[in-house]
């Protein structure tokens, strides 16, 4: 359904912007507004446009219909956020499904714009992950790839990565474990809608014929909850990954030699012994005797 706003504004009839008093949080949504000082307010082709890859990688045709209806009654209400590349063409940094959006319409060449000069690599994808982790719509997955593709551009610690994007450490921390599974998981959990904690628990099983069953299931989105693998869990029919128990073996008396005649050669050994060699021998002793007896 078509969202209405109020009449659109003539062009001639526009006021310019003045950037410092039109960033906000409120419009950008943004954990770190001074990476957007310096911004300025243009209308750009779209044709100028250069997309590279993006936080986002799933998109509703379906929704990106409905906001390019709106977009055409009642105009970009949201800029999108662009940087100068030097050489007449711009990089999208923020606003892809906006930018889709008004590329399927004929009518619309150029649009308004904020854009950004001299940005750093980390910067510009600080605003972009933070621009699109605030939206609700962003996928786990895409969220987890773009810390991971964070991670690898700046060699960055969790610590270090949790300051940058304003998250906690123990998301970064889940989020990096998702972003290094296999490919074919991560798209099968955008494909089902597989709970994220799907693919942390199955990953921390321990390797084995039950787990590749699993993995089937979870590929096939036959598991996309929690409590689904959870009740395959409490079956007993997979086990997570535990420290195995090494029994402890007593020790073999010598060839040839009785228990008692060995206690009591021990003994007569401990006459003219240093006290720490014969605290040693007692102990052996003392055992044993404990083996004798049980």
């Amino acid at each position: 359904m078509v969202k209405k706003f109020s009449a659109r504004v003539s062009k001639k009839d526009r006021k310019t912007v003045d950037m410092s008093s039109s960033i906000s949080r409120d419009l950008f949504k943004l954990s770190d507004e001074k990476l957007l000082e310096g911004a300025r307010l243009e209308e750009v082709f779209l044709k100028k446009i250069l997309v590279k890859d993006q936080v986002r990688t799933k998109f509703n045709d379906s929704s990106i219909k409905e906001l390019a209806e709106n977009i055409r009654v009642n105009g970009l209400i949201q800029p999108l956020v662009l940087h100068d590349d030097r050489n007449g063409t711009y990089t999208l940094i923020c606003g892809e499904r906006r930018f889709r959006a008004m590329s399927t319409l004929a009518e619309m060449q150029k649009c308004p714009c904020f854009i950004l000069e001299g940005k750093s690599s980390e910067e510009l994808m600080a605003i972009q992950f933070s621009e699109n982790s605030s939206r609700e719509a962003l996928h786990y997955i895409d969220r987890a790839d773009g810390i991971y593709n964070y991670q690898k551009a700046t060699k960055a610690s969790e610590r270090k990565i949790t300051a940058a994007l304003g998250i906690s450490k123990s998301e970064v921390h889940r989020s990096l474990l998702i972003a290094k599974l296999a490919k074919r998981f991560r798209e099968a959990a955008k494909k089902y809608n597989t709970e994220k904690y799907v693919l942390l628990e199955f990953d921390a099983l321990e390797r084995g014929p039950v787990k590749k069953e699993i993995e089937k299931k979870v590929l096939s989105g036959e598991i996309t909850k929690r409590s689904q693998l959870k009740r395959i869990l409490t079956k007993g029919t997979v086990v997570a990954a535990r420290k195995k128990v090494v029994s402890k073996k007593k020790p073999a008396l010598p060839s040839g030699l009785s228990a008692n005649a060995f206690l009591k050669a021990m003994e007569s050994k401990t006459k003219d012994m240093d006290p720490e060699t014969l605290k040693l021998l007692k102990n052996l002793v003392n055992e044993t005797k404990d083996m004798i007896d049980s």
